[in-house]
């Protein structure tokens, strides 16, 4: 007996011509950490953006910045990053150095 699954979207898959949206999954208040990008040493080679799973880096035209609300604090893309331009930071250390501001 086949057992058939229906999906909640019209394609649920790791491949996407970006043409419709697939699964769109906030991260909510489960991460740990989150990229810090050092402007000065980025020379917006892409590399974060081409590795980040949930691509959630936002390209500018003048510097990256990662999209928060997908961003799932995983560090791939500091990992890829040849200018270790990317760190990332504990969400706890990050909102106490806000807090001090």
């Amino acid at each position: 007996m086949a057992v058939k699954k229906e999906f909640s979207y019209k394609y649920e898959s790791a491949w996407s011509d970006a043409s419709e949206l697939l699964l769109c999954l906030d991260t909510g208040t489960w991460r740990t950490k989150r990229p810090i990008i050092e402007q000065e040493r980025c020379t917006y080679c892409c590399l974060c953006a081409l590795y980040c799973p949930p691509q959630c880096m936002t390209i500018l035209s003048d510097r990256l910045e990662p999209n928060l609300s997908f961003c799932k604090g995983c560090g791939i893309c500091a990992k890829e990053c040849p200018r270790k331009a990317i760190t990332m930071v504990a969400e706890e250390q990050f909102s106490e150095n806000n807090a001090k501001k």
